[in-house]
């Protein structure tokens, strides 16, 4: 097992780390902040929009089981990468997609995929995804880890992050955890 970080922004925390849960090799997935310039923040200033810091997940994974290619497979998948510091309702600088690489590679592969989804046409609209160095991740406040799978009946979890759930299942139903 060969175990690598990645770290990704694609609007509310809660949305991506459901997904991520439920990918095969994904060792772990922790809800946090990344990206701004006030150390530990909280979950109340980084909603200000002034503290810098978008929403992300930290996701830990097996890099013999599943490629950082994969893992934004799924992540331009489930998000608008073409809408500037927003995912849907929900906006602000702190909603913005963003890709933070630990390493070289994941840069050149980031840079690659998203130079391939350009050339594809996928969307009207350019992609907006930054791509920027990993910086100081903070693990955000408890009752934010596993939010969807402790809280599936809340309204925002059955109207925005079920959905995002159940596209990913359909369209990677072979990368799904047993």
């Amino acid at each position: 097992m060969r175990i690598e970080t990645a770290t990704l922004a694609g609007g509310c925390f809660w949305c991506l780390e459901a997904v991520y849960d439920q990918l095969r090799g994904a060792t772990d997935v922790v809800s946090g902040y990344m990206g701004g310039h006030v150390p530990n923040p909280s979950y109340e200033l980084v909603c200000t929009g002034t503290s810098g810091h978008a929403e992300v997940v930290q996701v830990q994974y097996d890099a013999d089981a599943i490629s950082f290619r994969d893992l934004l497979n799924v992540f331009f998948t489930i998000h608008d990468p073409t809408t500037l510091n927003r995912q849907g309702a929900d906006v602000g600088t702190q909603y913005r997609s963003a890709i933070f690489y630990h390493s070289a590679d994941q840069k050149a592969a980031a840079d690659a995929v998203i130079a391939e989804l350009t050339a594809a046409r996928l969307w009207r609209d350019p992609i907006v995804t930054e791509v920027t160095p990993a910086a100081a991740f903070y693990a955000a406040e408890e009752y934010h880890q596993e939010y969807f799978a402790r809280n599936p009946a809340q309204g925002y979890c059955r109207v925005v992050v079920a959905p995002k759930v159940a596209k990913f299942r359909k369209a990677f139903l072979e990368q799904l955890k047993a």
